[in-house]
């Protein structure tokens, strides 16, 4: 039998005001409608309602994962240093580990993923290639020293993860893993009743080569990925490309240098010179490990530091400060150009191709230069593509202007390949009686970021309204206030939990109808059950939640129609 609950018995109170600190939709509805509570910023508790549809999503997820032939297991939270140490990741990862101590001041961290832990059982319990292939996964609290904890539950210290592990023998079996838990999540999130869009990705302190996120587009979302109105080609900002395309046989006039005082920033000079910023070079200098680097880009666009950090990683790259040209006199603020620069490593955007002609910096104050050819007058050292992208943009794949969206990241896939096999020496004994060097994949499902990006997807003005598959109930009867109407929604309740269905029956002694409503609307379950003005004749009034359609049903077609 299924569960009927009473409101008077519980623990909900729905506010009519939004949060003062709340900024995003889901944040504002799930604290009104009393899903969760704020404990401090980015640590939330979930509360009845919320840890149903917590429970439900949880449960979308596990059978999916079983149905690949997954294994469920539950790892620790807190973690010893040395795994990570020995995949240099207690570095990598930066103030985003929290890092903790015991008190014989052995280090310890709270996960944020489990790579090397399970790599470490995986050696322990698997020996021989009989033994592969094999996916485990855990549903765990994983936990992430955000600097701006914000948006509740979107972006949070602690949060709700599913992070499963494939070990195969092959590149070949990898690419099945991968395959099958591509698959599997695209169910997932279908059950779910969420949108997605799989779009490339890089994989970044992770490591490994193929990469993919499952992205939920909302206004919300912290991510930004392009898409092709032409073709199916999608990405994550910091994974498109732009082709090298060297220009050839130009005509340039030598090298000239301009006379331009006080132009040390792209706008006076395209101001005083009257060109185009798209003709200048912009020039700038990052410390990478502590060694300076100029990175080049046309004047009109801007250095994407997350690009070029993951292009870079694991090395730390950072802005240069006014204290780095002091002791660097060949290197003038506002003035630098490629040509004549020494001791510096010079990286620039593949739009800066051999064959284009630039104005740039001519290395002392007050100059610049026009006619600098990439390939004639000065080299450059490494292509990558750092430039921010833009609306516009030409598709990698059919050249179609590229279009800009937000999203918030819901799944992320990795073909991990043999980086953290390598770190702990996992081998099997292969078919061949020789040691075989085993290749991970690594599969993440953000459980508690789901719930917010179904509220973000779902909720309209009214509150949230959420898909039947993870609501905290089938429906949510009404009892207008009479004593009558109270005694028909609860005999209806009971009905209904008898035949099946979860009941959310709001018995309230005195509360009014109208707050009834409100707040049956800000909860979100998919069906409104009313014993209003009819209940002395039998009759109820059913509204669909997301459509508002209503029909007036007896309380057995009810039944029968809610029952399916």
């Amino acid at each position: 039998m299924a569960q009927v609950q009473r409101m008077s018995r519980l623990m909900v109170k729905t506010l009519r005001d939004d949060p003062a600190d709340a900024e995003t939709l889901s944040h504002k509805l799930l604290v009104r409608a009393g899903y969760v509570r704020r404990n401090a910023a980015g640590i939330w508790s979930w509360l009845p309602l919320g840890k149903r549809v917590l429970e439900n999503v949880t449960r979308v997820v596990r059978e999916e994962m079983d149905a690949i032939g997954a294994q469920e297991v539950l790892l620790p939270a807190l973690l010893p240093k040395e795994p990570y140490e020995a995949t240099g990741r207690w570095e990598e990862y930066g103030a985003e580990l929290f890092r903790l101590k015991d008190r014989k001041g052995a280090d310890y961290l709270l996960g944020p993923t489990h790579e090397e832990i399970f790599t470490q059982l995986v050696k322990d319990q698997c020996t021989s290639y009989k033994d592969l292939p094999v996916i485990l996964y855990q549903i765990q609290t994983k936990y992430r020293d955000e600097a701006r904890p914000r948006s509740g539950i979107l972006r949070g210290r602690e949060f709700q993860m599913k992070d499963s592990y494939s070990f195969d023998t092959s590149d070949e079996g990898l690419a099945e893993s991968y395959a099958l838990h591509r698959e599997a999540y695209v169910r997932i999130f279908e059950r779910l009743g969420l949108k997605h869009k799989i779009v490339s990705a890089v994989s970044g302190a992770m490591g490994g080569s193929a990469s993919e996120e499952f992205l939920a587009p909302a206004p919300a979302g912290e991510d930004t990925f392009v898409y092709c109105p032409s073709c199916d080609y999608a990405a994550n900002t910091e994974a498109v490309t732009f082709a090298l395309a060297p220009v050839e046989g130009a005509e340039h006039g030598p090298v000239e240098e301009l006379d331009t005082p006080d132009t040390p920033t792209i706008e006076t000079l395209a101001d005083h010179l009257g060109v185009p910023a798209s003709a200048t070079l912009k020039n700038l200098l990052v410390k990478v490990d502590g060694e300076i680097v100029a990175v080049g880009v046309p004047g009109n666009r801007e250095v994407d530091l997350g690009k070029l950090g993951d292009h870079l990683a694991p090395a730390e790259v950072e802005l240069v400060t006014a204290e780095d040209f002091v002791d660097r006199p060949d290197l003038v603020r506002g003035y630098v150009g490629p040509q004549g620069l020494e001791k510096v490593r010079y990286i620039a955007d593949p739009r800066v191709a051999p064959g284009t002609a630039w104005i740039t910096g001519a290395n002392r104050a007050g100059f610049h230069a026009k006619n600098v050819v990439a390939g004639r007058d000065f080299q450059v050292d490494d292509y990558l593509d750092v430039v921010v992208v833009e609306d516009g943009d030409p598709c990698p794949s059919c050249g179609t202007g590229l279009k800009l969206d937000r999203a918030i990241e819901i799944g992320h896939i990795f073909q991990l390949g043999r980086k953290y096999a390598d770190a702990f020496q996992l081998d099997v004994l292969g078919q061949n009686g020789k040691p075989v060097r085993v290749t991970m994949g690594s599969y993440g499902v953000g459980v508690s970021r789901a719930v917010a990006a179904l509220a973000e997807q779902t909720a309209d003005e009214q509150g949230l309204c959420w898909p039947r598959e993870i609501a905290p109930a089938d429906v949510h009867v009404v009892a207008a206030g009479k004593a009558l109407q109270t005694e028909l929604a609860l005999d209806v309740a009971e009905q209904l939990g008898a035949a099946g269905l979860r009941v959310l029956v709001d018995d309230r002694a005195g509360v009014s109808p109208g707050v009834k409503f409100t707040d049956a609307e800000l909860i979100g379950v998919p069906k409104i059950l009313v014993a209003g003005r009819r209940s002395a004749e039998g009759v109820l009034e059913l509204k669909d939640r997301r459509t508002g359609e209503r029909e007036e049903l007896t309380v057995a077609d009810a039944v029968a129609r809610l029952r399916g």
